[in-house]
């Protein structure tokens, strides 16, 4: 019993592809990633896309008004409407009065008009219209609440444990609340599942019905070509929150700014403000991390041995693409370890699990994933 109990704990260690180098010269020594500087806002988030790991963070699950953010969730469900082919862009919905009726920004609907899906994304995402947000709402779900419950089954399924909605746009009501790191998540849902959508909505600076032209409150987009959406809010109770996402360099991160300061006069200026703090959370990552292909999918890992197969070995890999988000320059630094179970024995099935890879730098694990049998080896026989 003794045996077989360390047997399943052994780590068979062996220097990551890319990092050869680091096995056969001494460690160099680690690389400083300078402290963020101070941020004012109440709370962010900074996540690598990819990855999902976290770069930087302040308060990033306390609980606050999300305001305008919520309709990345609104968003979010009429993509899924979208995708299961339940609504077109070209579908329309009515106006009724009480969406009409909504107050703050608006699209600046007409009562009984009947307006397309595409529209309405544009006038919810542009000029952040709770009037478009309502139409939508109540075109897909038949009604507010039908929509907000559709909402907060989507929250938790997607593990936004601070997250609780109480209308599809954003007007504080009490109960309404998120944070930054669900925020974050919900930004890498959308452009991870939707990201057709996410490419035709979320990057428009202007926008014009009924002959009002409006401009996208992510003042981002005009400011660093690098951003190409997501949603800013706005409730007194908290300050300016945006949510923003960019890519350098084929690296992707998403910067949530929650409860940004207002030291300026007016509406205009202070998200000139929020563009600035957030674009600085953003210009942070980039410059002291960087994302890396590690291994592929289906990429030979390691091979273990196989007992009583036509096989002496079997190869394992990873069924996903393994991506490692590091300090710049520290990617020679990983070190990689196969945890095996105390003996593989034939028959072993293609894709069947068999232990797990572990990446770590330094003392701190950066990633961990399982591994499978690449090929199917059958029992040895005699006969």
């Amino acid at each position: 019993m003794r045996k077989s109990v360390l047997c399943s704990c052994l780590f068979l260690v062996f220097v990551a592809t890319g990092a050869a180098q680091a096995a056969d010269t001494p460690s160099a020594p680690p690389l400083i990633v300078p402290h963020m500087a101070p941020l004012g806002a109440k709370s962010y988030v900074l996540m690598d896309y990819r990855t999902g790991r976290i770069l930087a963070a302040k308060n990033k699950d306390k609980e606050l008004a999300p305001a305008s953010t919520t309709k990345l969730m609104t968003a979010f469900v009429v993509f899924r409407a979208l995708k299961r082919g339940r609504i077109t862009l070209d579908t329309k919905f009515r106006v009724s009065k009480k969406a009409w009726h909504e107050g703050g920004s608006r699209m600046f609907l007409k009562v009984g008009s009947h307006v397309s899906v595409d529209n309405l994304l544009k006038g919810m995402l542009v000029p952040s219209g709770n009037d478009a947000a309502m139409t939508l709402a109540e075109g897909v779900s038949g009604s507010e609440q039908a929509f907000v419950a559709r909402m907060n089954r989507d929250a938790r399924q997607l593990g936004l444990h601070d997250t609780h909605y109480t209308d599809p746009n954003g007007l504080p009501r009490p109960g309404l609340h998120s944070s930054a790191l669900d925020l974050a998540k919900l930004s890498r849902a959308i452009i991870r599942r939707f990201p057709k959508e996410y490419a035709r909505f979320f990057a428009v600076k202007s926008f014009t019905w009924n002959n009002i032209h409006q401009n996208n409150y992510n003042k981002l987009l005009w400011r660093d070509p690098s951003v190409d959406g997501l949603k800013p809010g706005y409730v007194s109770a908290v300050g300016y929150n945006l949510a923003a996402s960019a890519k350098r360099h084929g690296m992707r991160l998403i910067g949530v700014v929650m409860g940004a300061d207002k030291p300026k006069a007016s509406s205009a200026a202070n998200y000139i403000n929020l563009a600035q703090v957030t674009g600085s959370l953003l210009d942070y990552g980039f410059h002291n991390y960087a994302t890396h292909k590690m291994y592929a999918a289906g990429q030979s890992v390691f091979k273990a041995p196989v007992k009583h197969g036509d096989q002496d070995k079997v190869a394992l890999g990873l069924r996903k693409t393994l991506y490692v988000t590091v300090p710049r320059g520290q990617y020679a630094q990983l070190k990689a370890s196969v945890k095996l179970p105390g003996s593989i024995t034939a028959p072993v099935k293609q894709g069947q699990s068999i232990g797990h890879l572990v990446v770590k730098l330094g003392p701190r694990v950066v990633a961990r994933a399982p591994l499978v049998a690449l090929a199917g080896d059958k029992r040895y026989s005699f006969w």
